[in-house]
Parts: C-alpha cells; structure tokens; sequence
C-alpha cells in the first residue's frame, strides 16, 4: 500500500462534503490516474492532463481519438 493511499478518506466521508477533486498537479496523465485511482471517492479535474498528447499538427480523427483515449483513462480512474 503507497502513503497516499485513501489519503483524503475523511473528507470524502464528511457530512459537509459534497465533492473531492484532484487536480493533476503537473505529473503526467498516468500518474495523476494511477493517484486518482488510489484514492477512492475523488473524482478527477484534469485541466493539464486532459491535453497531454494532443497537438495541433493532428487531423480531426487523431484529435478524436486521443481525447476519446484520455478521458477513458479518467473516467476509469474516477471511477474507483
């Protein structure tokens, strides 16, 4: 088990509470999923992340693709 693990447990089962969020903080897609997918009950804002691997050289199919990948990769990681 990492440190991290279920790090924000508390919060997430707080009566107050209504949402955690985790940002991606700078680390790469997989490893802000890896932490997400770490920690259940968050859910992911991945501003940064959600760009990575997208390119403005990419056609409309490519650009599909990759964003339809990454939000998978999320989503799943949310999901835990």
């Amino acid at each position: 088990m990492h440190q991290t693990d279920d790090f924000y447990r508390e919060l997430v089962e707080h009566r107050r509470v209504i949402r955690v969020l985790a940002l991606s903080d700078g680390y790469s897609r997989a490893e802000a999923n890896a932490r997400l997918a770490r920690n259940p009950g968050i859910i992911a804002s991945f501003s940064r992340a959600l760009t990575e691997g997208l390119t403005v050289t990419q056609d409309d199919r490519e650009f599909d693709a990759v964003l339809d990948e990454t939000i998978g990769t999320i989503a799943e990681a949310s999901r835990t």
